[in-house]
């Protein structure tokens, strides 16, 4: 009964009720959206059999300067595998991309090469068929495959009959033995194949760090004892594989191994964690915001109501009654602006995962499930409470009988009845000031990004595509089909020049080995840094836009006779030789065992890891060498075909690219066909991502505070009408009158900026992880965001104060 009539109630002032739904709609809804992708991404449990006993098996080598990430390799998956004593079982799995022809047309789809330990370390059954034996991985066992439960779909329409099956996978037929089920992905990747990771313990060596590992925990085991663990094989293991040619093994033990063990969930969730939370933060602010904005509201229909309210209470109606019906009502409204709010957070959700940046794990769990309906139910009752008491304080207390004795023109000139709304505006303004300058932060750090020097010049002429030549007896043969194929594409309309390089910039992909020089003795003791080989053809510098500091190019007659040459980026130069020119002429070999090759260029500066990252240390070698890493041939059958171009991205280009491919070979598939632009923009993902939530954060809580100020400023008018009139009256200018307004819709904001700056300068320094060349208290930006709150505070009391230059003093002496 007590709910129909605060619903009664609320709906004889619809213009307040809409407001105040609204306001808490737009705070309520934005908050469980970002909580929407914080459950999905950092609380959901991972879709896996015993999740939280799952951990990541990860390496760092001080020695070299790798803190973390160096991976797992063969000889520490065999020894962790056989001698552990902490865990149940150990997975190695390495990323794939692999060609799949006699389906439909020639494409390279995304795989992942596991051992057969992973998928019932991981416990996911498969829909159909069955897991990988190791008999499946062993020398010489059979060709097999599993389907990703997508790619099943697509290819075979779900056909239950498709174990048992062939599929042409790099020219091998592979028998499909099953197929994973709906919602499944290999540690938060898409691929489409599964394939078995061929394992020669025999011919395994110490080295080779290029997999990813990871295990299971033995019941009541910890991460710590598992650390131990493993930390106590290293040295076993580093003794019972033979070292790779050219290096020892003190070598090895100088490089400082050592194991790193993380749960896998973290390891996949990686560090987005410290912006989410940070997002939440602030979009917290917009709701608190937003509470203040109807706390003020609901001030002003509590002050309406006070004869009301003393009447009740002459009658006979306690306190505690009438404050139960004003928090009930703050209550319903929090309730009211949570549904509406609900609908806001969906189109958000929807917003987010549509702009999210491409590396943002877990983007399938994000949804409105039962737990982020649970706390949007929270934070409404938590809304409604807040706002809801200020009202309940001022006006359910035992002094609202006096009120009644009080006379009306008594109540509207009481400088303590603006005191509350005064502070709640300064709340307002302080917090704004807060989310706008971590806005006008993030925007200062884009621009930084902007100005970075990548290394290569204008990324939107650039088409990048990927394409793997199949194995042919005669090695020189594939290098002759990829020129083959590049000499068509540069024949096309419109095509400057192209290039081929083994890895795309920024893609995240790349080889990293040391190098060693003649200038420097060669200890067998001793690693040294590791470099990013890349290797590349001729006029790729060309194409990229790459400045060559000093020397020249590679020639195609560099290519096929096998010349001995290498060319070196300007930090590396720098670094051996103390200048560019000094590298020159040198000579370098990438083990102990390979060729010297001379030094022919010096390239400028490349960002390959990204703009927000140091500039890669990158040694180029020629796509055909003989004699390196162990191989007596060297040759790249796997290439980025770089083709500089004004109609890159345009179907109609793709087409005739494609059609140039085909002419050399029609079962080639073209792979990862994107832009330079667009791999540019992907190194910047974070960082828009995280500028475009706190510039609509911002925005939200700048007009929220706007509109506080504009109502205070209104109210204050609307309660001073008859002094207005007398002023007039006795001869006070119309100008006068709206600038006493202005400064009081001034001086609440500005003791917000000061509130704010206060505030800003101890909470933005959360934030300094996610900047990029600009500091956590930049002035510049405290003091840009602080003169354009107040011009907008200034507006805001000025649009109300305009009324009273209009009012008519007989009209305000008669409106009391």
């Amino acid at each position: 009964m007590r709910f129909t009539h605060i619903l009664r109630c609320l709906r004889q002032s619809p213009l307040f009720t809409v407001v105040a739904v609204l306001t808490l709609a737009i705070g309520i809804g934005a908050n469980t959206a970002i909580f929407s992708v914080i459950d999905g991404i950092l609380l959901k449990p991972l879709p896996y059999a015993q999740p939280d006993g799952l951990i990541l098996l990860d390496h760092s080598a001080l020695g070299l300067g790798i803190k973390n990430g160096a991976g797992i390799a063969p000889f520490l998956y065999f020894t962790y595998r056989e001698q552990n004593r902490t865990l149940g079982d150990v997975g190695m799995w390495q990323a794939d991309a692999v060609t799949v022809t006699g389906l439909a047309e020639p494409e390279q789809v995304p795989a992942v090469d596991v051992t057969e330990g992973c998928l019932p370390l991981l416990g996911v059954q498969p829909v159909l068929g069955r897991w990988f034996s190791e008999n499946d991985e062993s020398p010489g066992g059979p060709d097999t495959v599993m389907l990703t439960y997508p790619y099943w779909q697509a290819r075979f329409g779900g056909d239950r009959s498709v174990v048992g099956r062939r599929v042409v996978i790099e020219g091998k037929a592979r028998e499909v033995i099953g197929v994973m089920p709906e919602g499944f992905r290999f540690l938060d990747s898409n691929y489409s194949l599964l394939l078995p990771l061929p394992m020669d313990r025999n011919k395994v060596t110490v080295g080779n760090f290029s997999f990813g590992g990871f295990a299971r925990l033995k019941r009541g085991m910890t991460l710590t004892e598992a650390n131990s663990d493993l930390t106590r094989m290293i040295p076993i293991a580093l003794n019972s594989f033979p070292v790779v040619p050219g290096f020892s093994r003190e070598s090895f033990e100088k490089a400082g191994l050592s194991a790193i063990v993380l749960p896998l969930k973290q390891s996949i969730v990686g560090d987005i964690g410290s912006v989410l939370w940070i997002l939440m933060g602030t979009i917290g602010m917009v709701l608190l915001i937003a509470c203040a904005n109807v706390a003020n509201l609901l001030l002003v229909r509590a002050e309406a109501r006070q004869q009301e309210l003393a009447i009740r209470a002459a009658l006979g109606a306690g306190w505690s009654q009438i404050a139960r019906e004003l928090l009930l009502e703050s209550v319903t409204l929090g309730i009211l602006g949570g549904m509406a709010g609900l609908a806001i957070a969906y189109g958000a959700t929807q917003f987010l995962l549509s702009h999210a940046p491409a590396h943002l794990p877990r983007l399938d769990q994000i949804s409105i499930d039962p737990v982020v309906l649970l706390f949007t139910l929270g934070i409404s009752l938590f809304a409604g409470a807040v706002f809801g008491l200020i009202p309940v304080i001022k006006y359910a207390g035992p002094r609202v009988a006096g009120a009644l004795r009080a006379g009306g023109r008594t109540l509207s000139q009481s400088k303590e009845r603006h005191r509350a709304r005064s502070v709640l505006v300064v709340a307002q303004v302080a917090l704004a000031l807060v989310l706008l300058i971590s806005a006008g932060l993030m925007i200062r750090s884009f621009e930084a990004l902007r100005h970075v020097e990548p290394g290569f010049a204008h990324p939107e002429e650039i088409q990048t595509l990927m394409l793997s030549i199949p194995q042919m007896p005669d090695k020189v043969q594939i290098v002759r089909t990829e020129q083959a194929i590049l000499d068509k594409i540069a024949a096309i309309p419109g095509v400057a020049s192209v290039g081929l390089s083994s890895t795309i910039p920024m893609d995240g992909m790349g080889w990293h080995d040391p190098i060693l020089t003649e200038d420097y003795p060669e200890v067998s003791t001793r690693i040294p840094p590791l470099r990013n080989f890349k290797f590349v053809s001729p006029g790729l510098l060309q194409t990229m836009g790459n400045r060559l500091v000093g020397g020249r190019d590679f020639t195609w007659t560099d290519i096929y006779e096998k010349r001995p040459v290498a060319m070196v980026s300007e930090n590396v130069a720098r670094e051996l030789w103390h200048t560019p020119g000094g590298a020159l002429g040198r000579r370098i070999r990438d083990n102990p065992k390979g060729i010297w090759r001379e030094i022919i260029g010096v390239v400028g500066d490349e960002r390959d890891a990204g703009v927000d990252k140091p500039a890669s240390s990158i040694v180029y070698w020629p796509i055909l060498m003989d004699n390196f890493s162990g191989n007596p041939i060297m040759i790249r059958s796997t290439l980025a075909y770089m083709i500089r171009s004004t109609r890159t991205g345009s179907s109609g280009f793709l087409n005739e690219v494609r059609q140039a491919v085909w002419q050399v070979n029609p079962n080639l598939p073209l792979a990862k066909v994107r832009t330079l632009e667009d791999i540019y923009n992907k190194s910047m993902a974070r960082t828009s991502f995280t500028l475009v939530m706190l510039a609509i954060a911002g925005a939200m809580a700048l007009l929220l505070g706007l509109v506080g100020i504009y109502g205070v400023i209104s109210y204050s008018l609307s309660q001073r009408t008859r002094e207005i009139g007398i002023r007039m009256a006795l001869g006070a200018q119309r100008g006068e009158m709206a600038r006493m307004f202005v400064v009081h819709g001034l001086r609440l904001a500005a003791i917000g900026i000061v509130c704010g700056i206060a505030g800003a300068f101890l909470l933005t320094r959360l934030m300094s992880s996610l900047l990029f060349g600009v500091a956590a208290t930049d002035p510049a930006t405290y003091a840009m965001v602080a003169v354009t709150l107040a011009l907008a505070a200034a507006v805001a009391s000025y649009l109300p104060a305009l009324r009273a230059t209009n009012v008519d003093p007989a009209d305000a002496l008669r409106a009391e």
